[in-house]
């Protein structure tokens, strides 16, 4: 389903482009290369209905988008553990460590010899 759904979306998503590319940003565009207003689609029709198809398929861009969003394939939880869960699980105890001899700081200073003697 959600496979479905992303082909449709990349669909309209090329149609939108198409028909956004098509449209002149000062009223030309296709409207401009008819210039009988007579026809069946004349300059004002096809101004209108380039501005529905965009009204359009923006609303069903945004539609698809959340049937998307919904229909995204979830993973199971049993199933889906993190690394960090999984490294928690299989960390060692600090406590069962062995134990390794320590130097305390007055040996280090007796044994690098500087006595304030």
């Amino acid at each position: 389903m959600y496979n479905v759904i992303a082909v449709l979306i990349l669909i309209v998503c090329v149609l939108l482009i198409l028909i956004v590319l098509v449209q002149n940003s000062k009223g030309g565009g296709l409207a401009a290369n008819f210039s009988a207003a007579n026809q069946i689609m004349g300059a004002r029709r096809s101004a209108d209905f380039l501005e529905k198809a965009t009204w359009t398929l923006a609303s069903t861009l945004l539609v698809l988008s959340l049937l998307a969003s919904i229909a995204i394939p979830k993973a199971k939880e049993e199933n889906a553990k993190s690394l960090i869960e999984d490294q928690l699980e299989n960390a060692i105890d600090p406590e069962r460590l062995p134990a390794f001899p320590t130097t305390t700081p007055e040996q280090v200073e007796d044994e690098s010899g500087s006595s304030e003697e």
